[in-house]
């Protein structure tokens, strides 16, 4: 039961992906500030979820951790390039460099989930809120985009639902991986996660965030932070 608990809270932290795309193809298009706001709130949480839920206890004395984290960041970085560059080689690549970058984010996440409720029997809500907001403005913004290219309502939900069933089995492979390695603790995977995130945020969600919100953003960042904050000290 434990890895279909695990697989649960996956589908959930990406269920999210879902919302943003329903709420983009409602008849009304979502004004870019509002979307804005969403991601710079999403930011701050996920920025809170990396210092309290992902960096390690003792992270600053394990150079091991360290390289886990700069490698997280590395590989973000290399992948989020490649897929960048492949943009401007037609419809199919779009979509493709959609589906890819939202993978880059979802599967490290969905594995801590897993790695979390295998240590603990259970869920970081903190983690879970900060993933399920971050999700939204992403969604939103990218179904605007294969709306634009003449995708059909079921192609793009198709889309986001075969990336909740990936965070799925992600969070159950996490759970898993926990079970079969001898003495996991799953800090080299949040590291891992960690590194990955922080280099998302960095290039991509905080300056579109303020490109589409404004100054406004960085209150809600902190707001963000502050929410995400207070539900990891009560967990």
């Amino acid at each position: 039961m434990g890895v279909l608990t695990a697989a649960g809270w996956g589908a959930l932290a990406a269920f999210s992906l879902v919302v943003g795309a329903w709420l983009a193809l409602r008849t009304r298009p979502v004004p870019a500030t509002r979307v804005g706001m969403v991601m710079g709130f999403g930011s701050g949480a996920l920025l809170a979820a990396i210092a309290y839920e992902l960096v390690p206890t003792g992270f600053h004395q394990d150079v091991l951790l360290f390289s886990a984290f700069g490698l997280g960041g590395v590989v973000f970085f290399v992948t989020d390039a490649v897929v960048a560059g492949r943009r401007t080689m037609g419809a199919g690549s779009a979509e493709r460099s959609l589906v890819i970058g939202a993978l880059l984010d979802g599967v490290p996440e969905s594995l801590v989930l897993g790695i979390g409720v295998a240590m603990s029997g259970e869920v970081a809500v903190a983690f879970l809120v900060a993933v399920f907001v971050s999700n939204l403005p992403e969604a939103i913004g990218a179904t605007a985009t294969m709306r634009t290219h003449g995708h059909t309502r079921a192609q793009v939900y198709g889309v986001w639902w075969s990336i909740v069933a990936v965070s799925a089995l992600a969070a159950a492979a996490g759970y898993v991986l926990y079970q079969v390695v001898p003495r996991a603790d799953g800090g080299y995977v949040e590291a891992f996660a960690a590194g990955a995130v922080l280099t998302m945020l960095a290039d991509s969600m905080i300056p579109e965030a303020y490109r589409q919100g404004g100054k406004a953003t960085g209150l809600l960042a902190v707001l963000g932070f502050a929410v995400a904050g207070a539900l990891s000290a009560l967990e």
